[in-house]
């Protein structure tokens, strides 16, 4: 007896949902309203489409599917309600995903690879590995079962969890075009974020596809040497290359970058650190994001407070525009950094 193979929904565009269902003989619309139910009303059984015929709903049920990761195990915060989920996808490999809880907003941060091939040395996702890219479904499928937990609308849309969001490209966009779509989740385009840690490719075809989508730089060094030290992808689009990048990036999209600088003790903390980085910032569109550096059981270590402050307020005295991430999640392995592969069963 052969078996029908069922057609995954969630992993489609409106536009390939409505091509789909037209040349299937129903009527374009119908996209729209599984749409609606599916990412706006987190409704994942057809049976409750309740504005869709009867006969249409059994179809659906026995040619469709949508296939969501299964959320193996769930940990919250004490100190910060910072929510990290364990999920299991159909091949038993797991990711982590987490979400961010903040005075007026909610903000979801996704994984787009199941570990990383970057491995940079202060994060555990590259030290754990890397398996394959995620599916379009399986990183959509992250949002909606975070979503299905907490009453309110997550507001903000991060894709800085497990994995290098560039190096599964064509997912990602598929992704944020679902996201973005008014008649799916309807996010603003300037809700969401991508994270890259420099593929320089990558970021002049973003730029063109998704200028108003909000650019993180994962840079964690003030020159080319020591960043060649911490982060491998700098010996394939060096430091200088991406800096350059950088410029470009703004000059198409005039819009500001996000800077992500890890502080790691005695390495990049100095203010000989600090001066040469706002010498290569200076006079250019960003905002540096400083993150005191999250343990991940390596011999890095994070500076003290006072030195970050130190570094800040070097970074701000020199015309450079600095936030200090404020800590979330640490308790919980949740933090910048922190995200591996995990292996489990079902029984955990």
């Amino acid at each position: 007896m052969r078996l029908i193979e069922m057609i995954e929904l969630n992993d489609m565009t409106l536009e390939e949902m409505e091509t789909h269902f037209e040349e299937s003989g129903f009527k374009r619309f119908r996209a729209k309203q599984i749409g609606d139910w599916l990412y706006k009303k987190n409704i994942f059984d057809f049976s409750e489409m309740t504005n869709l015929s009867k006969d249409f709903r059994e179809k659906l049920g026995n040619e469709y599917i949508i296939k969501l990761p299964e959320t193996v195990k769930k940990q919250v915060s004490p100190t910060d309600n910072t929510t990290k989920f364990l999920f299991k996808l159909e091949d038993g490999n797991t990711i982590e995903s987490v979400l961010l809880y903040h005075p007026k907003r909610i903000t979801a941060c996704i994984s787009t690879q199941v570990g990383c091939k970057l491995n940079c040395a202060f994060c555990a996702t590259g030290k754990s590995g890397f398996k394959r890219n995620l599916k379009t479904r399986e990183i959509i499928g992250q949002i909606l079962k975070m979503q299905k937990e907490i009453p309110d609308r997550i507001g903000n849309i991060v894709f800085m969890g497990m994995g290098e969001p560039f190096l599964n490209y064509d997912n990602l966009i598929k992704s944020i075009r679902i996201l973005t779509c008014k008649d799916m989740f309807d996010y603003s385009n300037r809700r969401i974020a991508v994270s890259t840690a420099g593929i320089v490719p990558k970021m002049m075809t973003f730029a063109s596809e998704f200028p108003e989508v909000v650019l993180s730089i994962s840079l964690h060094a003030p020159n080319n040497r020591k960043r060649n030290e911490i982060m491998p992808i700098n010996s394939k689009y060096p430091f200088e290359e991406l800096i350059q990048a950088m410029k470009d990036y703004t000059a198409i999209t005039s819009k500001r970058i996000t800077v992500e600088y890890m502080l790691i003790k005695d390495f990049n903390d100095s203010e000989q650190d600090a001066a040469e980085l706002a010498g290569v910032l200076g006079g250019m569109k960003v905002n540096v994001n400083l993150i005191p550096l999250n343990p991940v059981d390596s011999t890095l270590k994070r500076p003290s407070l006072k030195t970050v402050e130190h570094f800040q307020k070097f970074l701000e005295t020199n015309g450079i525009e600095t936030v200090l991430r404020r800590e979330k999640g640490t308790d919980i392995d949740g933090a910048c950094g922190q995200l591996r592969i995990q292996k489990t069963n079902h029984s955990e």
